[in-house]
C-alpha cells in the first residue's frame, strides 16, 4: 500500500469522497454533518492523502491546519472493499507522522455518536485519542463526538 499526497483529481478518489458524503448524510441529521466536499478539501489549509494498491484507491484522510500547533482530521475513509485490511490504521499513522513533521502538537476530530461510527471511534481510541469538548467552530451537538490526541515531538515512521 502506498500513501501519498493526492490532488483529488482521479475518479477513484472522487467516488470515495462522494460515497463518504452520502453515508454521512444517510447516518446523521443534515445539521450535524461536518464532512467536507471536494472543493472544501482543496483549501490551502488542508493536506489530503490517498492510499492506493495496484492502482486502486483504498482510502483517504486529510489534515486541516487549525493553527501552527493544532490540526483536525477530516475525511478519514476506507473503501468498502478495503475494510478490515488495516487501511484506516495505516492512514492514521501516516497522518500523525506528517503532522508531527510540520509541528502539529495536537490533533482533534469530530465524528458521529451513532453506532455506524463505532469502528472509527475504536480506531481512534487505539491510537490514544480521548473524548473532549467541541473545538474550533463546532457547536455542542448530541450527534457529535469530539476527540483529541496530544502529540509528542518524536517522529516514528
Amino acid at each position: 500500500m502506498q500513501i501519498a499526497v493526492d490532488t483529488l483529481s482521479c475518479d477513484g478518489v472522487r467516488g470515495l469522497l462522494e460515497e463518504h458524503l452520502a453515508d454521512m448524510y444517510a447516518t446523521s441529521p443534515p445539521e450535524s454533518v461536518h464532512a467536507l466536499d471536494m472543493q472544501a478539501l482543496k483549501h490551502k489549509s488542508i493536506t489530503f492523502w490517498s492510499a492506493r494498491e495496484n492502482g486502486s484507491v483504498l482510502g483517504c484522510v486529510a489534515l486541516k491546519r487549525l493553527s501552527d500547533s493544532h490540526g483536525e482530521i477530516k475525511s478519514m475513509r476506507s473503501a468498502h472493499d478495503a475494510r478490515k485490511r488495516g487501511v484506516g490504521a495505516a492512514l492514521l499513522q501516516h497522518l500523525i507522522v506528517q503532522a508531527k513533521l510540520i509541528g502539529v502538537r495536537q490533533l482533534s476530530l469530530e465524528t458521529g455518536t451513532m453506532s455506524y461510527f463505532e469502528p472509527a471511534k475504536n480506531l481512534y481510541r487505539k491510537f490514544g485519542f480521548v473524548e473532549c469538548g467541541p473545538f474550533a467552530d463546532y457547536p455542542l451537538d448530541p450527534n457529535s463526538c469530539f476527540m483529541t490526541l496530544l502529540l509528542d515531538a518524536s517522529v516514528e515512521q
